[in-house]
């Protein structure tokens, strides 16, 4: 993905955002030498270190409209308070699925998650469950908390979430999901995250895109991060 376009993505993204009540927290408008120095004094080492903030992806494919997402991380907590039981164990992100804009099939390994329609269009999350060796089973089917509700899916079920409507998937949950008849402003709330090991794809595909300087960013991406704060 070239830069200028990532520099575009983030500000529509932020209009959004904005149009549906939400204000991002102050460290989303910082320049990228306003972050280097607070990185280097200190101040926003947690920031940096929980992977907050920007994430702009087409999964490395070269096709962000068709395949690719917005994300916003919030706030992430530590694994190390995760596995202890006590602590931040918590996670926030929004996200923005475009229409027919497919988030490919995938499952966690460690994240449980709340997928939740916040505003927009209808979001459709496509199901399959896991086999015996934790693949993707087409032949396989499960359950899900549709907001408290429990509900049974066979292999490849959609659910369509309106405005307001969510999903729990769990760890084995392969899920992709796309909006529909619009864009759709999602939030995520979740047990610790890591997108750098815990995203597991059906198809051989990366989850962070490959970023041409042809300008110079408006704020950071989450994957500029060790190269800025090296």
């Amino acid at each position: 993905m070239k830069r200028s376009t990532v520099n575009d993505i983030m500000a529509a993204a932020d209009e959004m955002i904005r149009h549906h009540g939400f204000t991002l927290p102050p460290f989303a408008y910082w320049t990228p030498a306003e972050f280097q120095a607070k990185v280097a004094d200190g101040s926003a080492r947690r920031i940096a270190d929980a992977r907050m903030g920007w994430d702009i992806t087409d999964y490395g494919q070269g096709d962000f409209e068709a395949l690719g997402l917005f994300l916003f991380t919030l706030r992430n907590g530590h694994l190390a308070d995760l596995e202890r039981g006590r602590g931040m164990v918590y996670a926030e992100k929004l996200l923005i699925s475009r229409q027919d804009q497919i988030s490919p099939m995938h499952t966690h390994v460690i994240k449980s998650e709340d997928i939740i329609n916040r505003g927009g269009a209808t979001l459709v999350v496509e199901l399959f469950g896991s086999d015996d060796a934790g693949n993707c089973a087409e032949d396989k089917g499960g359950m899900v908390l549709c907001d408290g509700i429990e509900r049974l899916f066979g292999p490849g079920d959609k659910l369509k979430l309106a405005p307001g409507e969510s999903v729990t998937l769990n760890p084995g949950d392969w899920h992709a999901f796309w909006g529909e008849g619009g864009d759709v402003l999602i939030g995520e709330v979740s047990t610790v995250n890591d997108d750098v090991t815990d995203n597991i794809f059906r198809e051989p595909i990366g989850r962070f895109a490959e970023i041409e300087e042809d300008v110079a960013p408006t704020h950071l991406l989450v994957s500029d991060y060790e190269t800025w704060f090296a």
